[in-house]
């Protein structure tokens, strides 16, 4: 566990750019993200959700001017809600 004094050092060192993000998350999901960090070479699982959501951005901006990407999106937004509960808390 982290003792108080390095939390606060870290929120003084991060404070204009950082927020820590504590999320409860499904065990499948922790296992996911230790997937993406393996293939794609991250650090670990924080940084795997950073990847992640990095790469929704970027397909959030592709699918502005190419429409297969669009439908694509619209897809895995669709089929995300379906099945939310499995993924979700």
């Amino acid at each position: 566990m982290v003792t108080t004094a390095s939390q606060r050092k870290w929120r003084d060192k991060h404070r204009y750019v950082k927020t820590q993000l504590n999320v409860m998350a499904r065990k499948l999901v922790h296992r996911y993200l230790t997937e993406i960090a393996v293939a794609y070479g991250l650090r670990g699982k924080g940084e795997a959700v950073t990847f992640a959501v990095f790469v929704t951005r970027a397909l959030m901006q592709r699918a502005e001017f190419d429409p297969a990407t669009a439908d694509l999106l619209g897809l895995f937004a669709d089929t995300y809600r379906s099945d939310r509960d499995v993924y979700s808390a």
